[in-house]
């Protein structure tokens, strides 16, 4: 069927907390190579020597630019926007009216007056929609992800991280490098290109994320790959790389607090109806036929201490009266091991099977939302389950209420009834998990870098 809209899509379907679980879309893709030697020894990379993350092409970036630029993004934006500007990054979260997140993407500065806002593609929809239909003098340029977008990039997008990632860069740079603080920008030059480049930490690593010319890409990488032999340099593919938000502790994907309400009608009937939101396919053991049970708040992601109550934006009054209330919290689940490998046992043995785990990813929609039950009792939800070698442990995280770090809970792996219609789920009997609750980020070296 064709669907004019968002909008159009659900009239002609009815409710979507039924049908996002049955659309064929699976997990979110990173169109580069799965494995350039193995992922076990790549996601080794990033804690034990160097790794190369490229980041060119799974990514949506909108650009914004214009005299309104920090007014727009203040009043989507629940974080304050004081003194921000030209070679500063910050992460934008971004809420419907009902203070319910849509998501969140990562900005960069590159002028006073104009913005990269990157990530996946909910909350650039969001943000064009609000500049095409507001009061504001800014002019927008997408650059789309390249499964959606059969034109060469704008640019490329290189990570560099791990223990060695700070004297491979310098060597790249031909010099000393002076080190930005968390979230600040700097330049560096590669290959006789020069490059922008923003400081965070991944996984508790050092390095840099770096970007440039489309162009010049080839050569950076050349140059990079030359220079990083000394170093223990391991290009790191889709499968390791989807592991490692879960490790750093970051949920890059709430289902988008957009289908239901009339103050987000207008929204769904720009949104196409075959786009990223309309695909937006719903996984795993939690099933409600009230959409809006998938919506998450800032605190259930731990992004309540970023709100900042000091203008005006989409959402605040709902969210000044979420304040006081009791609130989930973010932590990391790490799933008993006995209870993991009988999972793997039943694919087997005689009997039925449970839902098979995929390493290191085992999540098969774009959402996956496991119910987490302590004593008999439903206390929140588990998502995005990932193997890491490093640490030999099956984790996951989620948004949990009534539970202490260190207790047990139980994980509900695998859907119901046998499982839904989309094509990456066979069929399958649910089994439950042990898990302990533990902190997040789970690296220690993360925990370490987050406590400074």
């Amino acid at each position: 069927m064709q669907f004019k809209s968002l909008q159009d899509k659900i009239d002609q379907l009815g409710n979507p907390a039924k049908w996002l679980r049955d659309v064929s879309v699976g997990a979110y893709q990173y169109p580069v190579k799965s494995e350039y030697t193995n992922w076990r020894d790549e996601q080794r990379s990033w804690h034990e020597t160097v790794g190369l993350l490229d980041q060119s092409l799974h990514m949506t970036d909108l650009y914004v630019e214009g005299p309104d630029t920090i007014r727009l993004l203040s009043e989507v934006g629940v974080n304050s926007f004081k003194n921000y500007g030209r070679n500063k990054g910050k992460q934008l979260i971004c809420c419907n009216h009902d203070g319910y997140l849509i998501g969140d993407m990562i900005l960069f500065g590159l002028e006073d007056d104009k913005v990269n806002i990157v990530g996946r593609p909910a909350v650039a929809n969001w943000i064009e929609f609000i500049a095409s239909t507001g009061s504001y003098d800014v002019k927008t340029e997408r650059d789309e992800r390249s499964i959606s977008n059969p034109q060469p990039r704008k640019t490329y997008r290189f990570e560099l991280q791990g223990p060695n990632a700070w004297p491979l860069l310098e060597k790249l740079n031909g010099g000393p490098i002076d080190k930005p603080k968390f979230f600040q920008m700097t330049e560096i030059t590669v290959a006789g290109h020069k490059a922008r480049a923003l400081a965070h930490s991944f996984a508790g690593a050092p390095g840099l994320e770096f970007w440039g010319p489309w162009d010049e890409g080839d050569d950076v990488r050349a140059k990079i790959l030359e220079a990083g032999a000394e170093f223990g340099l391991k290009l790191v593919g889709g499968r390791a790389y989807g592991t490692c938000a879960v490790e750093a502790g970051w949920i890059p994907s709430p289902l988008q607090a957009i289908y239901s309400g009339e103050n987000m009608r207008a929204y769904r009937e720009w949104l196409p109806g075959n786009g990223f939101e309309a695909n937006a396919s719903i996984g795993g053991s939690f099933v409600s036929d009230n959409i809006e049970d998938y919506y998450l708040s800032p605190w259930d992601l731990d992004y309540g201490r970023l709100i900042k109550f000091d203008h005006d934006f989409i959402g605040r009054s709902a969210l000044e009266k979420m304040v006081d209330q009791p609130h989930r919290r973010k932590v990391t689940l790490e799933w008993n091991a006995d209870d993991a490998i009988a999972i793997y046992a039943s694919q087997l043995l005689d009997g039925t099977n449970a839902k098979f785990m995929e390493m290191p990813n085992a999540h098969y929609a774009a959402h996956p939302y496991d119910s987490v039950t302590k004593g008999g009792k439903r206390v929140g939800l588990s998502t995005y389950p990932c193997y890491l070698s490093v640490q030999r442990k099956w984790i996951s995280l989620a948004t949990l209420a009534d539970t202490e770090m260190g207790e047990e809970v139980s994980i509900l792996w695998g859907e119901p009834g046998g499982g839904s219609s989309k094509p990456g789920v066979e069929r399958h009997v649910q089994k439950d998990v042990r898990a302990t609750v533990l902190p997040w980020p789970y690296s220690a070296s993360a925990q370490e870098y987050r406590s400074r």
